[in-house]
């Protein structure tokens, strides 16, 4: 079916959302509906939702509101639905849930005929709760140089404060051989850096009897010269038991030396409270053992300010920790009470202490420099993206840490050589030195183009591709055409020789 009608899509949150926006995207435009950048031309909005914090939920429901407001059709998806479906603001909406993305088209066909519809089942194999919707399903890339991959959906965490458990659930895995199957399409669509994504990447496999290691060493196999992987998120439960596998990977020349382990807090008291199943000591030991074996290796992390019942004295101790290890990333973030976790009905901290707090440990965190000595170095980095003042490209180095160099069209999705000539905050700036590099093994595709299942489309340029796929349409309509003519002539005959007897 070809459709005229348009669609505006805007997702919230984590690398995983964003990886079902993209899946959403690719199945619509497959089916013929138009994806549109300005939202006030489309006829129906898909906002894909995130339920971390609740100023990510007010912006969802003020989305809802402006849809409304301009009547217009509206579909709902991501983990705010998912977690809360019962809530007043979505009364009446359609829902596509979390594990049901591959339905979006169905969904859509009949909201925009005024139908109200839910999906919000889990997906299941013999029983057992699988990864989520197919990974070959068509996919509009944001940047078609980066594929997000979620190797697997929920986690085995029952953190107090957490509302993403209500929506994701528990852990369900895609087996490795799906993974690499998705990572090779990918870098043959000229995707040349991959990110794996989920809620605990570290959790990966517990549930189908393989481990994250494994995982890893299969897909490093995979990765082309001028390419990249980078680990996702990990709690330190479950990356304790392979720290010796998860060092040599990411010494690995074609994965970049990062980890995000998020602490939370720098007091087992606080984490206790969090039910982090973690103590202080087991966040150094992964820190500490990762940083010996890995040398320069980037670790983010995550603090939350004002949890409750969090003393002085518990968010000195996460000072202290910031202080220690002087993290370059480090997500700070206050406390929110979500709807129907634990940590909700928990005595509050004072909200001027909060900000007290979260004051505090932001200046902290600008106090120090990360990158100052890194200027006169000569690195390598893969150029990916395009910088937020539109003035510079983005490439990260072996550590993942962010390089702008002057915008230069052939530069993009190559490894260049480059001197580092200053350092922000947040960033290094290089200048390129020696050859531009290789490029990813093939052309990407166009912005806007669709990656996924179309074999005929593996081997052309995304102009070819979308040609085929109107060729294919157009033949369609052409031997339907031909038959519906050919079944008039035979009625004709039959009734023209009924008559003659």
């Amino acid at each position: 079916m070809l459709s005229t009608q348009s669609i505006w899509i805007k997702t919230w949150g984590c690398a995983h959302n964003n990886s079902d926006g993209e899946y959403m995207a690719g199945q619509l435009a497959s089916f013929g509906y138009k994806i549109v950048d300005q939202k006030y031309e489309a006829d129906l909005w898909l906002l894909n939702s995130c339920t971390v914090k609740s100023p990510a939920e007010d912006h969802f429901r003020n989305a809802i509101i402006d849809a409304q407001k301009h009547s217009k059709h509206i579909v709902v998806t991501g983990c705010v639905p998912q977690a809360a479906p019962k809530n007043n603001y979505i009364k009446g909406l359609s829902v596509v849930g979390v594990q049901q993305i591959d339905r979006v088209v169905e969904v859509v066909e009949e909201t925009l005929k005024g139908h109200s519809v839910r999906l919000l089942g889990q997906k299941k194999l013999s029983g057992r709760k699988t990864g989520g919707a197919p990974l070959d399903l068509p996919k509009i890339r944001k940047n078609p140089l980066i594929e997000i991959i979620a190797v697997n959906t929920g986690c085995l965490n029952q953190c107090t404060y957490c509302k993403t458990k209500h929506a994701r659930g528990d852990l369900g895995s895609y087996p490795p051989e799906e993974l690499v199957a998705r990572a090779k399409q990918s870098f043959e669509e000229g995707v040349c850096e991959i990110w794996l994504t989920s809620e605990d990447t570290g959790a990966y496999g517990k549930d189908i009897g393989v481990s994250l290691p494994e995982l890893l060493w299969k897909l490093v196999e995979t990765i082309p010269e001028g390419a990249m992987l980078r680990v996702g998120m990990t709690n330190p439960p479950y990356i304790l038991e392979h720290l010796q596998e998860m060092a040599k990977i990411l010494q690995h020349p074609r994965v970049y030396a990062f980890l995000h382990v998020p602490v939370q807090a720098g007091s087992d008291s606080v984490l206790m409270d969090m039910k982090r199943e973690y103590c202080v000591a087991d966040f150094r030991r992964v820190v500490d053992f990762l940083k010996e074996m890995v040398p320069g290796i980037t670790i983010a992390t995550d603090v939350i300010c004002g949890f409750p019942r969090e003393t002085d004295e518990d968010f000195e101790e996460t000072l202290d920790l910031v202080r220690e290890y002087k993290f370059p990333s480090l997500f700070i973030n206050q406390f929110f009470p979500r709807p129907g976790t634990p940590a909700a009905k928990m005595p509050r901290v004072l909200p001027q202490q909060v900000k007290k707090r979260t004051k505090a440990i932001s200046e902290l965190f600008q106090s120090y420099r990360p990158y100052n000595h890194k200027v006169g170095e000569r690195q390598q980095i893969l150029v990916t993206e395009i910088s937020f003042d539109e003035k510079h490209y983005v490439g990260h180095n072996k550590f993942y840490e962010q390089v702008i160099i002057p915008m230069d069209e052939q530069l993009m999705g190559k490894m260049v050589d480059v001197e580092i000539i200053s350092a922000g905050k947040h960033y290094l700036e290089g200048k390129i030195v020696g050859d531009l590099g290789s490029p990813s093994i093939n052309a990407p595709l166009a912005k806007g183009a669709i990656s996924g299942n179309h074999e005929s489309c593996n081997k052309t340029s995304s102009a070819e591709c979308v040609q085929l796929v109107d060729l294919k349409t157009s033949s369609s309509y052409f031997w339907i055409g031909l038959s519906v003519l050919v079944l008039a002539f035979l009625v004709r005959l039959v009734l023209k020789l009924r008559g003659g007897s």
